[in-house]
């Protein structure tokens, strides 16, 4: 949406400008002749379309019906455009944006686009982003004592809130009491806001300042937990209600759609994922991969529970519909494509990473784990693209670290002769990221007496030496952080592996120390 013309003039006249000049042209138009009707009468269109909604006059089509219209009272006029005028980002606009030279006057948060009709999931993003940011916002320009700010904000942020539950509730279902509740709460505190902020305005006595910014800033925080609260509860009220469609649903369409709508969910965050677990969104999407009729969805299904699996929550209510045994079922039948084994490995990797502390006391993953880990290494073998061999990989390396039973497994299944073979294979190993996942599994399998005479005899110890001088192609601060994790696990791989007199003999050889 664009902002009012010019650097705030027009929105400072507001209406008596417009019904003062309004007045003046009709009564010129009444003396003047056809010819000069005609003229003015344009020249009031131009003039119209300057100001904020004058691409509404377009749809007034006859010079009669304009001249009319001009003769009518100013305010009634003003009153009936109004109709036609009334959108939330211009009343935000015209009552909140500051007449100012400050550097960040010109940042003021609007949306571009509203959420389309009937979308209460992208308003309640949308709206939800805005409101959050403002208050952050409006949290450090009170921290700098900058009230004519913190006032213009307040006003913004209560348009906005206004804006987030009439819109909302025009497209959801019926509002339940506490959501009802909620919403007036949040409307006060809003209200409350502006007005001590205004009265903030006029008061130059720097010790009442004090004690009233301790007012405004309790009331900003107890704003905050109200929004926070409404949101959730709208938020959660949405997520169920696509659960109970991927349940009740048996069109491939539909449980497609509905699965991408969960999947797009995910990607906002954890306290989303949190919800969609307590929601039975675990177990709906569990019951996705269960139906051989909904076989060509499973990766899209799989890829969400990743997502969701971030979460505490999430991975508990996998252990408890047996999701482990279904991911292993997946895994280990060849008949399922290779990007649906390349999902069921990344929901592996998400439950058994070394970072989130609840993935260890997954108990039932021990009793498939050698299935697991057998179906994981085939996937690395037969792997027709780097992003599956990164999956399945990155799978393989946390469960080194899950539990040390699968480094004898991966030794006796010969991984380090696939994943070395896999090293000069520049389709599957041709990232930064997808060496650190080959160098964690040899660092975590070098403890094994056994594993130094393999690595030798794969001519490991070179691929090990030309892993300690990784560097980027791109310079990104993710690529140089994954290069500096090859670099510092392939040196403890390294001394690791010297334990075994060959192994130091063949560093030396290679001139390890100048490297």
């Amino acid at each position: 949406m664009r902002r009012p013309p010019g650097n705030g003039e027009a929105a400072s006249e507001g209406i008596g400008g417009w019904g003062l000049w309004g007045r003046q042209e009709a009564r010129r138009l009444g003396c003047a002749g056809h010819d000069h009707c005609r003229q003015a009468l344009l020249q009031i269109g131009i003039n119209m379309m300057a100001l904020p909604g004058g691409r509404h006059l377009d749809s007034i089509p006859l010079p009669g019906q304009r001249l009319h219209l001009m003769q009518v009272d100013s305010v009634q006029r003003w009153m009936e455009d109004l109709k036609l005028m009334t959108e939330c980002e211009c009343m935000c606009v015209l009552q909140a944006k500051p007449i100012s030279l400050e550097e960040d006057a010109q940042s003021d948060l609007i949306l571009a686009g509203g959420p389309g009709p009937g979308d209460p999931l992208q308003l309640l993003l949308k709206r939800g982003w805005v409101i959050s940011t403002e208050l952050r916002r409006i949290g450090q320009k009170l921290a700098q004592d900058r009230w004519a700010r913190v006032h213009s904000m307040s006003v913004r942020l209560t348009c906005h809130a206004r804006s987030m539950v009439s819109e909302y509730s025009a497209v959801s279902r019926s509002s339940s009491q506490e959501m009802g509740q909620i919403e007036k709460l949040l409307m006060e505190k809003c209200s409350e806001l502006s007005v001590v902020t205004e009265r903030c305005l006029q008061v130059e006595n720097e010790h009442v300042l004090k004690s009233m910014k301790a007012c405004v800033s309790e009331t900003l925080s107890t704003l905050g937990q109200h929004f926070g609260q409404l949101l959730e509860l709208a938020l959660t009220r949405e997520v169920q209600a696509l659960v109970r469609k991927i349940n009740a649903s048996d069109n491939i369409y539909t449980t497609e759609s509905t699965t991408g709508n969960l999947f797009s969910l995910t990607q906002e965050g954890a306290p989303l994922c949190r919800i969609i677990a307590k929601e039975g969104g675990v177990v709906a999407l569990f019951k996705v991969c269960r139906q051989d009729s909904f076989r060509c969805l499973y990766p899209q299904a799989l890829r969400t529970l990743a997502s969701i699996c971030c979460v505490e929550e999430g991975v508990h209510q996998l252990e408890k519909v047996d999701g482990v045994l279904c991911l292993a079922d997946i895994l280990t039948d060849d008949s399922h494509s290779e990007a649906t084994r390349a999902e069921a490995a990344a929901v592996v990797a998400q439950v058994t990473s070394p970072h989130l502390p609840f993935t260890q006391h997954l108990g039932s993953f021990l009793e498939s784990m050698e299935e697991i880990v057998t179906a994981l290494v085939k996937l690395c073998q037969e792997a027709s693209s780097g992003e599956v061999f990164l999956l399945a990989s990155a799978a393989l390396a946390n469960i080194t670290f899950f539990d040390t039973m699968a480094c004898e497994m991966l030794l006796q299944l010969n991984a380090i002769r696939v994943l070395l073979e896999a090293c000069s294979d520049k389709q599957r190993v041709d990232t930064p990221y997808t060496r650190d996942q080959i160098v964690t599994i040899l660092a975590n399998m070098s403890v094994l007496e056994q594993c130094a005479s393999d690595i030798i005899q794969e001519n490991g110890v070179q691929l090990i030496m030309d892993m300690l001088s990784e560097k980027p192609r791109s310079g990104t601060p993710a690529e140089v952080a994954a290069c500096e994790r090859v670099q510092q696990k392939a040196a403890v791989t390294l001394a690791r592996l010297s334990r075994d007199p060959a192994v130091a003999r063949e560093a030396v050889r290679l001139s390890c120390c100048s490297a």
